[in-house]
């Protein structure tokens, strides 16, 4: 069985800047999304660079994503060295009015198979005394969020899952890494509708590639966590000092839907 890194929501953004990282190390990639178009165009890219690069369609808010991802590893003959918990969504509006299938979606994704996916392959890493986890949050982990208060929890979650999970893991010789970027010019920003309020106008903004660049560096390097762009750990550091009444009201505020 040979080792490669599984890279979810690798059609796009951040996953595919991060497929690029693992490419150029060497790496055999899994490139895994629901986007057929986009995985098939990642794949070429990657192949024409020599990269031996799989994918799997996979859609993650199946509760048997995990098993189909597992099952489509085995059949290639490879096992997860390097997982890479990159997919996830948004949704922008206040939560009683924003649809809540897509609210509860958003939990599968980013919460319910970020850890599935985790806790699925981190045993084998332990068993073979390597292997490197990389879950992709964002700032918003460290504030709720008025009208994205589930893309907000879900990335606290994400924060302190991974935190502890590092701290489990000392000495296995696996390592788990919390990326968390403020915001990045990419598709999931244009989706969600934040682009357009006066907070997204006010924050610094960085590109996939220097995001994914961050990231990929510091899961090498085996740190717990990284926070790519000064102004950004500004921004926490200024979030942690800010009395919390206050701090909400501002976001809701200048996260208010126009």
């Amino acid at each position: 069985m040979q080792p490669a890194a599984v890279i979810t929501g690798a059609a796009s953004g951040i996953g595919r800047e991060l497929a690029r990282c693992a490419a150029r190390d060497g790496a055999i990639v899994v490139l895994v999304d629901r986007s057929q178009d986009g995985l098939t165009e990642v794949a070429t890219e990657l192949g024409k660079t020599g990269t031996q690069a799989h994918t799997v369609l996979l859609d993650l808010v199946g509760k048997n994503a995990g098993d189909r991802l597992e099952c489509a590893l085995a059949e290639r003959g490879l096992v997860c060295d390097i997982l890479v918990n990159s997919a996830g969504f948004g949704v922008f509006g206040s939560a009683t009015q924003a649809d809540r299938q897509q609210q509860l979606e958003l939990l599968d994704v980013n919460i319910r198979a970020l850890t599935e996916l985790t806790l699925r392959f981190v045993p084998g890493m332990v068993a073979r005394k390597h292997g490197r986890i990389l879950n992709v949050g964002s700032i918003t982990g460290h504030v709720p969020g008025p009208h994205m208060a589930a893309y907000h929890a879900s990335k606290a979650y994400v924060r302190s899952f991974t935190a502890a999970l590092a701290v489990e893991l000392k000495g296995t010789g696996v390592s788990a890494t919390c990326l968390a970027p403020g915001i990045v010019v990419s598709p999931f920003f244009l989706r969600t509708g934040f682009n357009k309020t006066r907070l997204a106008r006010l924050m610094p903004r960085s590109t996939a590639r220097e995001v994914a660049t961050d990231g990929w560096r510091a899961l090498q390097k085996g740190q717990a966590a990284v926070t790519p762009g000064l102004w950004n750990r500004l921004i926490i550091a200024a979030c942690r000092l800010a009395p919390h009444a206050l701090l909400l009201r501002l976001i809701a505020t200048l996260q208010q839907p126009n």
